[in-house]
């Protein structure tokens, strides 16, 4: 049986677009003998919809496009992820389904047990778990269809009791075909190839993975589709962060007429540490996922053109950087905007940087726009000392500046905070908080400066003073980042700890950590979640980010 997996690139509610796509990849599957051709979950709505799936008219759009689907169904059997429709109406009113569409018919639906409710995941609050569980015939074929669940064996969780590759192997299927919405994080590749691999060694049956690929706002699918012949050895694997329709042969005996990409016996290298990233090639598809990020953001929103402040720091510089790779070099503005304090080098650092990289740039001087705002002050200040106040009015008088321009000439704004500085407050709301997308929301200070070093792999594009010199904001005279946070080395592990790996006080402090750095640094992420709140989208590369998959209450108080 030849098999194909369509890893495609989905935009949520393109009806339009989705069907075609899922079409032309049927035509071409069919021009090949393909006997069955494989789609990724929720392929025809896109995944996650989310409230969408709380109207009437999205789900009949849903089912108009399984109908037209079909009839390109005709001699190749088309397995594609769908809403349902629940006929007992007790429980939710949808399922999560996989249909199998053949002979331009309904052939069979599958639905889906196990529904994620956490991180990012909120499938509980849409869909009911199914109740049925049977293999789907297809050309003298079993096919155990399931749809994400089986793959991070969740029918081993107590709040499940029912496996549903555990139901369907009493009915002794010939294969396993899994339709997926796995997000990346750059913890998850190796760990989830583990996983699906030991689905194929539990059951001993073959195993076709379809993943998503592509960015929905913040959440990022790699793709990585894969395939395992019945003996667990790797045959067959999709390339990451690209579309792709590949082809493999199924024979009778579970193997897989393709090479073998990694034996059974591989033991996957899962014990990464992520908190830093410097030393580890999981950098590289970090790069590739914020760059798909910010390109899928503009694509699907129909919008074309990108604005930067570009300050001379690390954090703009790779931002702008990513967004030109993105985005074209031509499509992304970058606005210089030095104030009284700033550095000599910074400004110059900032220019070298965009004509490494061709994009077009203004330099807009502040000091006249700023003395303004404290003049009109001064009745009001009444003469008290500078403060943060001072410093605050420079960052919001940069990002009027910016915002202005975006409106002006229809382009939006990339915000370059960095997760180490979300984390701890180290921004100004309206001011360097400002934005629509946020880049590197989700990378720490560290993590940025690997991704610096990264994009610099073949030649210099980011100024070497840049990455070497020490981080400062720039708003009063000698001010360095570690007047006010600690070192970024220590900051950011602390971080990763009580974030990533939700340790508390008196687990980080029992890791070495100084017991009154940890009170300083979990008192600063917790009070700042206010402008957190308030924060744009944030690309998500990692395994916990803010946001949508990170939901603290403004208000709480956590004690050490």
């Amino acid at each position: 049986m030849k098999i194909f997996l369509a890893q495609q690139n989905y935009h949520i509610g393109n009806f339009e677009s989705n069907t075609q796509k899922i079409i032309c990849a049927i035509d071409e599957a069919k021009k090949q003998g393909g006997d069955l051709i494989v789609f990724s979950e929720l392929s025809v709505c896109g995944y996650a919809p989310r409230d969408f799936l709380e109207f009437d008219d999205f789900i009949r759009k849903s089912y108009a496009a399984i109908d037209e689907i079909k009839q390109h169904a005709d001699t190749i059997g088309v397995l594609v992820g769908s809403p349902d429709r629940n006929p007992i109406k007790e429980g939710k009113d949808l399922f999560n389904a996989a249909f199998l569409l053949y002979e331009k018919e309904v052939k069979g639906i599958a639905h889906k047990t196990c529904l994620p409710n956490y991180d990012v995941f909120d499938e509980y609050r849409y869909f009911e778990p199914a109740y049925e569980w049977n293999v789907m015939e297809f050309k003298g074929r079993k096919l155990a269809v399931t749809i994400c669940e089986d793959i991070w064996n969740l029918g081993d969780n107590p709040m499940y009791r029912i496996c549903p590759m555990d139901e369907m192997m009493k009915q002794q299927p010939d294969v396993m075909i899994n339709l997926s919405a796995s997000p990346f994080d750059y913890t998850h590749d190796e760990d989830r190839k583990a996983t699906i691999k030991s689905n194929v060694v539990k059951y001993k049956l073959p195993l076709f993975y379809c993943n998503a690929v592509g960015s929905q706002t913040e959440i990022v699918f790699d793709g990585a589709s894969l395939v395992f012949d019945a003996a667990a050895n790797l045959c067959g694997r999709l390339p990451s962060f690209q579309s792709s329709l590949q082809s493999f042969v199924l024979n009778d005996d579970g193997s897989i007429d393709a090479p073998i990409i990694e034996p059974a016996c591989t033991v996957p290298d899962n014990e990464l540490n992520p908190a830093v990233l410097e030393e580890n090639l999981s950098i590289g598809m970090v790069h590739d996922a914020i760059v798909m990020g910010i390109r899928d953001y503009f694509s699907k929103m129909g919008f074309a053109k990108a604005i930067i402040g570009s300050s001379g720091g690390i954090d703009s510089a790779v931002t702008l950087a990513l967004a030109c790779t993105a985005l074209g070099k031509e499509n992304v503005r970058a606005v210089l905007m030095p104030s009284q304090y700033s550095t000599g080098h910074s400004v110059n650092d900032a220019e070298q940087l965009s004509i490494n990289l061709g994009n077009p740039y203004d330099i807009i001087p502040i000091e006249n726009i700023y003395n303004s705002f404290l003049e009109e002050l001064k009745p009001v200040f009444n003469n008290m000392p500078f403060s943060i106040a001072e410093e605050n009015i420079q960052s919001r008088t940069r990002g009027n500046l910016l915002m202005a321009i975006a409106n002006k000439f229809g382009y939006i704004l990339l915000n370059t905070s960095n997760k180490s500085e979300l984390a701890t407050g180290y921004g100004t709301l309206y001011g360097d908080m400002a934005g629509g997308l946020g880049v590197l929301g989700d990378c720490y200070k560290l993590q940025v400066y690997a991704l610096a070093k990264y994009i610099n792999r073949d030649k210099e594009i980011i100024p070497v003073n840049i990455i070497t010199k020490a981080p400062s904001a720039e708003l009063r005279p000698g001010q360095k980042d570690s007047d006010s946070l600690p070192d970024y080395a220590i900051l950011d592990k602390i971080l990763y700890q009580y974030i990533e790996r939700r340790q508390g006080p008196k687990e980080i402090k029992s890791q070495g950590f100084d017991a009154a750095l940890v009170d300083r640094v979990l008192k600063m992420v917790n009070i700042n979640e206010y402008k957190r709140n308030q924060f744009c989208p944030i690309i998500r590369i990692s395994p916990k980010a803010f946001g949508v998959g990170r939901r603290m209450p403004i208000v709480g108080k956590y004690l050490s």
